[in-house]
C-alpha cells in the first residue's frame, strides 16, 4: 500500500459500514423472533391441517434464513471493524512519524521518502548537503547493521534521523498492507450459497469463517474488554452492561460459546449466542453422520442351518468397530439437539411459552439448559436438576417434564409469569450401579449450580427479584444438597422427588427458610430406599445406625401426596398430585399443597 492510499484511509467509513451490518443483523433477528414467537406460534395454537403444516414449514426455513443472516452479518460488521482497527493503527504510526520528521526539519514526501536538510557534525568545519532516503521496513540483522554503520559514517547528522522516519513510514505501510492482505480473503469468504436454503454445510461454514475472522481480528479481539475471569454473576453482568453496542455485537460474533455460558448475562443474549452454537454443531455433526457409512445388515440366516438359527455378519462387525462407537455418539448428539429445537418449534402450542437456551455444550456427554419462559422477567423461576443417566441425548424428556411444571404452574398463578428451567449443566453419572453411588459427580456439579441460581438473581427485571425453586430428581437432588452445603443456594424453596440423600442430615442444612424444604417418594420408588443404605451420598444417623434420606421425619422435610405409585419417573406425569404439588410450592401457593397423611 502507498502512502497517499494509507492517508487518505478513514477507518469511520468501515466502522459507519459494520454498524450498517450490525443493524441488519439486528432487523434480522427481530425478524427471526416475530416469526418463531408471534407467526408461527400463532399458526400452531390455532390452525391445524396440512396447510397449516406446510405453512409452519416454510415459516422455519425463513426463520432460518433470517438466522444465518443475523450470525453472517454480525461476523461481516465484526471483520469490518477489525480491518478498520488494523487500518488505523498503521494510520496513526504515518501521521506520528509525519509529525515528527517536520518537527525535526525533514520532509516525508508523496512516494514515503524523507527529505533531510544540510548538516554537520560537532566539530566539522563545513556542511553537508541534505538530501532523500527511502525506508527499507523491517530488516535483517545483516542489512541493519550496514544502516547503522552507513548513519555512523555519515557525515551530515539528519541523514540517520531521515533513514529513521523513512523506515518508520516503510514499517506502517507494511502494516497497511498487511492489513488489506489478511482481511481481504475474510471479508470475501463471508458470503453464503446462491439459494434459499440454509444447509448444514452453510452452517458449518459459519464455524470456518467465525475462526478466521478470530485468527485475523486477534489485535482487534485484545483490544476489547474482556468478561472477568471466572467472574461471578454480578461482575459478568457489570461487565456486559459496561459494553458498546459494537464490543456486544463483536463478542457474540466470536465468542458465542462464552457469552452463552456466562451467569448474570439476560437470557435473550445467552439464548442468542447458544442458538448459534446449537446451529453450528448440529451442522457439524450431521456432517459427521453423513460421512459414516450406511450400516450393514447385523444378522442372517446361520447358512449351516444348525444352531444357532441366525449368525453375525463380518461386514458388520467390521463397520461396528470401525464406525460403531462414533455413529451412537453422534445420534446421540444430534437426538438431543433435535429435542431442543422441537421444544423451540412447539411455542405457541396451548399457550406454551417461547423457550430460551440458557447453555450448550457437545462435549463427553452434552449439557445444556433450556427455559420455558424468560427467567428474568419470571415472578416464579422452578430449575429442575436431573440425576442418573442424564446427557444431551436424553434431554427431551426432561424437557418435557418441565413443560408438564410449566403448564401446571401458569394455571396457578394467578397471572403472574412462570419460568420453568431444565438444568443439565453437569456430568451426571451415567451407571446406576458404577457411577451413582458416589458423591462426587455432585460435588463437581454443585458449584456451577449455584453459579446458575445466582445469575437468576442478577438477571431478574421484577420488583420482588423473583421467587426461585430448586427441584431435583434422583441423584439431582445429591447434587442440590451439595450445592448447599458448599455454598449459597439463592433459593426459595427446594423440592425433592425420588432422593437418594442429599449429604446433609436435615432440612434446616438446605439453605432455604424454614418449612420451605418439600420431598416427594412414590410408594414403587426403590431409589429412596438404596439412600438408606448410603447410595448417593446419604447423612449417615449413627443413633439409628442408618442413613438419613429426605423421605425419613428425621430429616424435617414437609413430605408431599404423589397420587402415583408407578415408581421412579412419573413425578411430572400430568394429572397427578405430585405435579400440582410442585406447581403449588413454585407458584408460592404453600395452601395448595397436599401432604402425606
Amino acid at each position: 500500500m502507498d502512502l497517499a492510499t494509507l492517508k487518505a484511509f478513514k477507518p469511520s467509513e468501515y466502522e459507519e459500514a459494520a454498524g450498517g451490518y450490525r443493524a441488519t443483523a439486528e432487523m434480522a433477528s427481530t425478524a427471526k423472533d416475530a416469526i418463531d414467537i408471534r407467526i408461527s406460534a400463532g399458526v400452531r395454537n390455532q390452525l391445524k391441517g396440512e396447510a397449516a403444516e406446510a405453512a409452519l414449514s416454510a415459516l422455519k426455513g425463513l426463520s432460518q434464513n433470517f438466522h444465518y443472516a443475523q450470525t453472517e452479518c454480525g461476523l461481516v460488521g465484526t471483520a469490518l471493524n477489525g480491518f478498520a482497527f488494523d487500518m488505523a493503527v498503521a494510520k496513526r504510526k504515518l501521521e506520528a512519524v509525519t509529525e515528527d520528521a517536520g518537527a525535526d526539519g525533514c520532509t516525508v514526501n508523496p512516494d514515503g521518502s524523507v527529505s533531510y536538510p544540510e548538516g554537520k557534525r560537532p566539530g566539522d568545519d563545513k556542511l553537508t548537503d541534505g538530501g532523500t532516503v527511502t525506508g527499507r521496513g523491517e530488516g535483517s540483522p545483516t542489512s541493519d547493521a550496514v544502516e547503522r554503520q552507513a548513519v555512523n559514517l555519515h557525515p551530515n547528522p539528519n541523514y540517520g534521523r531521515a533513514v529513521a522516519y523513512a523506515n518508520r513510514i516503510a514499517d506502517a505501510l507494511n502494516e497497511a498492507t498487511e492489513a488489506d492482505t489478511k482481511w481481504a480473503p475474510k471479508l470475501s469468504a463471508l458470503k453464503a450459497d446462491d439459494d434459499l436454503k440454509v444447509s448444514d454445510r452453510d452452517w458449518a461454514d459459519v464455524q470456518s469463517d467465525t475462526g478466521g475472522v478470530r485468527e485475523a481480528g486477534k489485535e482487534y479481539r485484545d483490544s476489547l474488554p474482556e468478561a472477568p475471569k471466572n467472574g461471578s454473576p454480578q461482575e459478568n453482568a457489570s461487565w456486559w452492561k459496561g459494553l458498546s453496542p459494537e464490543d456486544r455485537s463483536a463478542h457474540l460474533a466470536l465468542n458465542a460459546a462464552a457469552v452463552g455460558a456466562l451467569d448474570g448475562l439476560p437470557a435473550e443474549t445467552r439464548d442468542e449466542a447458544n442458538r448459534t452454537v446449537l446451529a453450528q454443531a448440529k451442522a457439524q455433526v450431521q456432517l459427521e453422520l453423513d460421512k459414516i457409512p450406511s450400516e450393514p445388515t447385523r444378522y442372517s440366516p446361520n447358512p449351516n442351518g444348525t444352531y444357532p438359527a441366525v449368525i453375525q455378519n463380518s461386514s458388520w462387525s467390521k463397520w461396528n468397530e470401525r464406525y460403531g462407537e462414533q455413529k451412537a455418539r453422534a445420534d446421540s448428539s444430534m437426538a438431543g439437539m433435535q429435542a431442543i429445537e422441537d421444544r423451540f418449534e412447539s411455542t405457541g402450542e396451548n399457550g406454551l411459552p417461547p423457550a430460551y437456551l440458557l447453555g450448550f455444550d457437545t462435549e463427553k456427554n452434552g449439557r445444556a439448559i433450556v427455559a420455558n419462559g424468560n427467567p428474568d422477567t419470571a415472578d416464579h423461576t422452578a430449575v429442575y436438576v436431573p440425576g442418573t443417566t442424564s446427557n444431551l441425548g436424553g434431554i427431551g424428556g426432561d424437557v418435557e417434564r418441565m413443560t408438564n411444571l410449566w403448564r401446571e404452574s401458569e394455571a396457578m398463578a394467578g397471572g403472574k409469569e412462570v419460568s420453568t428451567v431444565t438444568w443439565l449443566g453437569y456430568d451426571a453419572p451415567q451407571s446406576v450401579v458404577k457411577d451413582a453411588p458416589f458423591r462426587h459427580y455432585a460435588d463437581d456439579g454443585a458449584p456451577a449450580f449455584n453459579k446458575f441460581m445466582d445469575g437468576l438473581n442478577v438477571a431478574n427485571t421484577t420488583d420482588s427479584g423473583g421467587h426461585h425453586t430448586a427441584i431435583g430428581h434422583s441423584y439431582g437432588t445429591t447434587l442440590i444438597g451439595s450445592a448447599a452445603r458448599q455454598g449459597e443456594l439463592n433459593a426459595d424453596d427446594v423440592v425433592f422427588a425420588g432422593s437418594p440423600g442429599v449429604q446433609v442430615g436435615e432440612a434446616s442444612q438446605m439453605d432455604v427458610p424454614k418449612g420451605h424444604v418439600w420431598n416427594e417418594e412414590a410408594e414403587a420408588d426403590p431409589v429412596p430406599d438404596l439412600g438408606r443404605f448410603g447410595h448417593g451420598g446419604s447423612q449417615w444417623h449413627f443413633g439409628g445406625g442408618v442413613a438419613i434420606i429426605p423421605s425419613d421425619e428425621l430429616f424435617g422435610a414437609n413430605q408431599m401426596a404423589t397420587g402415583t405409585s408407578e415408581g421412579h419417573s412419573e413425578y411430572w406425569d400430568p394429572d397427578t398430585d405430585s405435579l400440582r404439588n410442585q406447581a403449588a410450592v413454585v407458584t408460592g401457593q404453600y395452601g395448595k399443597v397436599k401432604l402425606e397423611e
